[in-house]
């Protein structure tokens, strides 16, 4: 099967958010059980400047004002996967991220940049681009994607059958209705029942409304996605789709994330042989300037710092978390007055609390393996990626029982010990008295070394593995095929 993933970003190569963990791992994980995979990316320097033996397979000419555009066909670099790259300089070759300038504004013509990624992939699925590889299925993640299904119903000639992938409904790629003329498409696209969304054009309602599935990154999510609580004014749009829209759980590259192998980190350990994760603990410790405590709970946050991750409940629970004798190191950035309000609080208690604000994939390893617990108490998470490493670490989770993270983490009752099914810690509401109940809770079984270590070891044993979500998604692919 000749399937296509469509995506801004992949991991090593840019990366924002766990959007492109899931792009790095799963097309290798697809190509492992038989598929015949492609990537499609727009040519950020990062990415253009990185992929191995490009050749040049269509000039394209002109489009969405850029004056020269070309397709290339690479290879990605380490995994060796199939890559084109849409090499438009005049909208692509600039520093920054993918979707902001290095001040945090938006690009201007992010229009047109995103739009340009959506109508090559519908292109290269309507078999016009590369004579050579036709996909049978088109699969766009994330908004920045989601023009391509568009593109396609435009065009129903072409036979692949699209996906769209809802990664974060939150980020919906919102631009002003006055542009729609620079996307080529006819105006009933700017109807309600197309791309209008109060007002503007929304191309994550794009993928929703046009693509022949639309999956989460979790079942829990899906559910949630459908209520007017979870849904960011999509609800509507969601609900009508009915059983169109499924769920597929995330998986992790234990080839990445595995304390057993993972190089970057004080020392190797396994579920058999935690006393390497001691190590990493007094090295953790010692990098952030911590006070080199072995009675002391070491609470660690990987996270970009913004209200949907919940982190303003953990400054509300941090007193008592310190007044339990707990440490906390941070690693993120993000939303200008949390990262100032932890930064005060490493100064109001030093060596007690200790943040770095620039993301480092490397640090995020040696914090992951050397905190004691992982806090991720989310407002919403369509899936998560941070728990499923911690689970792998033996660094017990500590989550709201939200979308992805319910799916993944299992609470530590009662009847979860006695059952030895415990893997992890898990709250209700998003309020720092809740977090700080089950804070308690946390201290409470680390008091007892032989039972926090048989939830350890259950945590390290959990699978994750991005085959499992393959073959859930081969199986969609397949079913869809057939259906038509």
């Amino acid at each position: 099967m000749k399937i296509l993933h469509v995506a801004a970003e992949v991991f090593p190569l840019v990366k924002t958010g766990g959007l492109a963990d899931v792009v790095g791992a799963l097309p290798q994980a697809l190509i492992g059980q038989g598929a015949d995979v492609r990537l499609l990316l727009p040519g950020l320097p990062a990415i253009l400047d990185a992929v191995l033996s490009p050749k040049v397979v269509c000039e394209i000419g002109a489009a969405f004002g850029a004056a020269r555009v070309r397709l290339v066909l690479a290879t990605m670099p380490y995994s060796k996967v199939p890559v084109y790259v849409v090499d438009a300089p005049y909208l692509y070759r600039r520093g920054g991220s993918p979707y902001q300038d290095s001040d945090g504004n938006e690009w201007p013509d992010n229009t047109q940049r995103f739009a340009l990624l959506g109508w090559v992939a519908a292109h290269l699925a309507a078999g016009e681009l590369d004579l050579a590889w036709q996909p049978e299925v088109m699969h766009a993640h994330d908004w920045h994607a989601a023009m391509s299904c568009a593109y396609v119903a435009q065009h129903p000639p072409t036979q692949a059958k699209t996906v769209y992938t809802v990664h974060n409904l939150a980020y919906q790629g919102l631009f002003a209705r006055d542009d729609f003329h620079l996307l080529g498409l006819p105006a009933r696209f700017t109807a309600p029942s197309a791309l209008e969304f109060h007002g503007q054009m929304s191309f994550m309602k794009a993928g929703l409304k046009f693509a022949d599935r639309v999956t989460t990154v979790s079942g829990s999510y899906a559910r949630e996605i459908a209520t007017p609580e979870f849904g960011c004014g999509l609800d509507g749009v969601i609900r009508s789709r009915g059983a169109d829209v499924s769920g597929i759980l995330n998986g992790v590259d234990y080839s990445v994330w595995n304390p057993e192998r993972d190089a970057g980190i004080a020392a190797r350990y396994g579920a058999t042989s935690l006393g390497g994760k001691r190590e990493c603990r007094i090295a953790l410790q010692k990098e952030f300037a911590l006070e080199v405590r072995p009675d002391a709970l070491v609470f660690g946050v990987v996270s970009r710092l913004t209200a949907q991750k919940g982190l303003d409940l953990v400054l509300g629970a941090l007193p008592h978390l310190l007044q339990l004798g707990g440490q906390l190191v941070v690693q993120g950035s993000g939303d200008h007055a949390l990262q100032e309000a932890f930064l005060a609080a490493a100064k109001t208690y030093p060596g007690q609390v200790a943040v770095r604000t620039a993301y480092d994939e490397a640090l995020a390893h040696r914090v992951i393996a050397g905190c004691d617990a992982l806090l991720v108490p989310s407002r919403f998470e369509p899936c998560g990626l941070t728990q499923l490493y911690a689970l792998r670490y033996g660094s017990l989770p500590v989550v709201r029982r939200v979308g992805g993270l319910a799916d993944t983490v299992v609470d530590a009752t009662e009847a979860a010990l006695k059952a030895d099914t415990a893997t992890g810690f898990s709250f209700q509401d998003a309020t720092p008295q809740s977090l700080s109940m089950a804070l308690d809770h946390v201290f409470s079984l680390y008091a007892q070394p032989a039972l926090w270590q048989q939830m350890q070891r259950r945590a390290m044993a959990q699978e994750f593995s991005w085959d499992v979500a393959a073959r859930d998604y081969l199986k969609m692919y397949g079913d869809m095929r057939t259906a038509a």
